[in-house]
C-alpha cells in the first residue's frame, strides 16, 4: 500500500518565476519574531519557578517541600503544586480563546494586524509581571502575556506560508520555530544571570526582559506589508498583484495571480469558515490541524522545555547548575533547528519528521530507564554527578530530534496545507490545539511525576510511537507543492483522495483551478 505520494508535475504546478528577494527574506524575518515571545516565555517561566526567592515569596508550600526533600526526600514529588503548575500554564488557556478571536481580526484586517495586537498585549503582560506583589499579579500578567501569544501563533505561520516562493516556504516558515528556540535559550541565559542578583530580586528581572522581544515584533509589524493572499480576501486585487510582482521580483506572475484570484473566489463565497472547515471536503486538513498540534505536545517537549530546571534539580544539580544545563538544553534546541532550516525543502517533510521520531523515541525510553535503574519507585537516592550528566545528554539528544523535526513542522505543515478560504480558521485551530495541550501536559506533568515516577517517560514513549504511524500512513509529503495547489497531494494520497476528488466539483481548493482554465 502507498501511504504518501508527492503529486507529479503534470497534476499540479511545482512552481512559479520568481526568486527568494531580500524583501522577502527581511519581511519573513521580522514577522518570525513573533516566535521569540513564545520561546522566552517558555524559557523563562521554567527558571523563575526554580529560583528560591521566587518561590519563598509567591509559593512558600513548594519551597518548603522542596528544602525538606534535599534531606533524603522523595525526588519526584518535591515541585508537586497545582498553583504553581497553574502560573506556568495559565497563559495557555488564555492563548487557546485568544487564537479563536485572532482568526476574525486576521481575516478582517490583515496577519500584520494580529501581529501588532500579539505584541502590543504581550508588552501590557510584562508589565504586570514585571511589578508582580502578588499570586493575582502574576497570574493576571499571564494570561496578557497568552493572549499575545495567541494572536502571534495564529497569524505567524500564515503570514510567512502566504510570503514566501513555494521551493523555499519549508525554510522561510521554519524560521518561526527557529524564533522561538532563540527565545528560549535567551531566557535560559537571562535566567542563569539574574538567578546570581544579590538581593533576591533577578527573577523580576527575568519577567519583565520580556518587554524586549515584545518590542520587536510589535514595532516591526508596523513596516511589514500585507500578503497578496490576505490583500485579495479583502478586496484589493489591483494592490495584491503589485504587491506579487514585488515579492517575486519578476513581472510573470499571471500564474500565480490566477491562482490566488481563484483562491480568493473561493474566500469570499465562504461567510462562515468556521462552519465550513466542519465539512466533508476539509476533512484531511482539519484532522492536519488537530492531530499534528495534539502529538507535537504529546512527546513530551514543553515538559522538558518548561521544567528543565526543575528537572535538573530534582536529578540532584544545584540551582545554578540547573540553570546551566537548561542553557544546554536550550543551546542544542536552536542549533539543531538550523538543520530543518537547512534540509526542510531538501529532504522533504516526512523525513524529518520520521528520523526525528525515531530519535526521540529512543530518547525518552533512555531517560525513563536511567531514571528508574538510580531512583526507582521511591524516588529516594543520591544521584552522583557523573550519572546525571548523563541524563543531560541524553535529554540533548531527544532535543535535537525534535527540534529539527516536530518542533518547527508543526507549524509548517498546518498552515501550508489549509486553502484560503478556510486558513484563518485552520491555523486557530492549530494554536487552540497546541495551547490546550500545552496547558493540560503543564498541568498535569509534576502531578504525574509525583505519581507515575520514571514510567511517565515511557507514558510519552508511546505517543512517539503513535505520531509517528500516524506520519507514516496520513502525512502526505508537501515538499515544493505551490500552497494553492496544495489540492493535488490531497487527490493522490491513498486514504485522503476519498474526500478530495474529481467529482466533488466546487469543493477542491484552488489547485484545480488551473486544471479548469486549462
Amino acid at each position: 500500500m502507498a501511504v504518501a505520494v508527492v503529486p507529479s508535475s503534470s497534476g499540479g504546478r511545482q512552481d512559479y518565476p520568481g526568486r527568494l528577494t531580500l524583501f522577502v527574506f527581511m519581511a519573513c524575518l521580522v514577522a518570525a519574531t513573533g516566535g521569540l515571545i513564545f520561546g522566552y516565555d517558555i524559557g523563562i517561566s521554567g527558571g523563575v519557578t526554580s529560583m528560591d526567592p521566587f518561590l519563598s515569596r509567591f509559593f512558600p508550600s513548594v519551597y518548603r517541600k522542596q528544602a525538606a526533600a534535599a534531606d533524603d526526600g522523595n525526588q519526584y514529588c518535591k515541585f508537586d503544586s497545582q498553583l504553581l503548575t497553574l502560573f506556568t500554564s495559565s497563559l495557555y488557556v488564555a492563548a487557546l480563546a485568544a487564537s479563536l478571536l485572532a482568526a476574525s481580526v486576521t481575516r478582517a484586517f490583515g496577519r500584520k494586524w494580529s501581529m501588532f495586537a500579539g505584541g502590543l498585549t504581550f508588552l501590557a503582560g510584562c508589565v504586570l509581571n514585571g511589578a508582580a506583589v502578588n499570586v493575582a499579579m502574576l497570574i493576571l500578567g499571564r494570561v496578557l502575556l497568552g493572549v499575545g501569544v495567541g494572536f502571534a501563533n495564529q497569524s505567524v505561520p500564515v503570514y510567512l506560508s502566504e510570503m514566501a516562493p513555494a521551493r523555499m516556504r519549508g525554510m522561510l516558515n521554519n524560521g518561526f520555530q527557529l524564533m522561538i528556540t532563540l527565545g528560549v535559550f535567551v531566557a535560559n541565559l537571562i535566567n542563569y544571570g539574574t538567578a546570581r542578583i544579590a538581593g533576591g530580586w533577578g527573577w523580576r528581572l527575568s519577567l519583565a526582559l520580556a518587554a524586549v522581544p515584545a518590542a520587536f515584533i510589535t514595532a516591526g509589524s508596523l513596516f511589514l506589508p500585507d500578503t497578496p493572499n490576505s490583500l485579495l480576501e479583502r478586496g484589493h486585487p489591483e494592490e495584491a498583484k503589485r504587491m506579487l510582482r514585488r515579492l517575486r521580483d519578476t513581472d510573470d506572475v499571471g500564474a500565480e495571480y490566477e491562482d490566488l484570484v481563484a483562491a480568493g473566489e473561493a474566500s469570499k463565497a465562504v461567510t462562515h469558515p468556521w462552519r465550513d472547515i466542519l465539512r466533508r471536503r476539509y476533512r484531511p486538513q482539519l484532522v492536519m490541524a488537530v492531530a499534528i498540534p495534539l502529538f507535537q505536545q504529546l512527546t513530551g517537549i514543553n515538559v522538558i522545555m518548561f521544567y528543565a530546571p526543575v528537572l535538573f534539580k530534582t536529578l540532584g544539580f544545584g540551582g545554578g547548575a540547573s540553570l546551566m544545563s537548561a542553557v544546554i538544553t536550550g543551546l542544542i534546541n536552536f542549533v539543531a533547528t538550523f538543520v530543518s532550516v537547512v534540509t526542510v525543502d531538501r529532504f522533504g517533510r516526512r523525513v524529518l519528521f520520521l528520523e526525528g521520531g525515531a530519535q526521540m523515541l529512543a530518547g525518552q525510553v533512555a531517560v525513563g530507564a536511567l531514571l528508574g535503574a538510580k531512583l526507582g519507585w521511591s524516588g529516594v537516592a543520591a544521584i552522583p554527578p557523573a550519572y546525571a550528566v548523563g541524563v543531560v545528554v541524553v535529554m540533548c539528544a531527544y532535543v535535537a530530534g525534535f527540534a529539527w523535526s516536530w518542533g518547527p513542522l508543526a507549524w509548517l505543515v498546518p498552515s501550508e496545507v489549509m486553502p484560503l478560504e478556510v486558513r484563518p480558521a485552520g491555523q486557530s485551530i492549530t494554536v487552540a490545539v497546541n495551547m490546550l495541550m500545552t496547558f493540560a501536559v503543564a498541568q498535569a506533568f509534576l502531578l504525574t511525576l509525583c505519581r507515575l515516577k520514571f514510567m511517565l517517560f515511557f507514558v510519552f514513549a508511546a505517543f512517539v510511537v503513535a505520531m509517528t504511524l500516524f506520519v507514516v500512513f496520513f502525512v502526505p509529503e508537501t515538499k515544493g507543492v505551490p500552497i494553492e495547489d496544495m489540492a493535488e497531494v490531497w487527490k493522490a494520497h491513498w486514504y485522503w483522495k476519498r474526500f478530495v476528488t474529481e467529482d466533488s466539483k466546487g469543493d477542491i481548493e484552488m489547485g484545480c483551478a488551473a486544471e479548469a482554465k486549462n
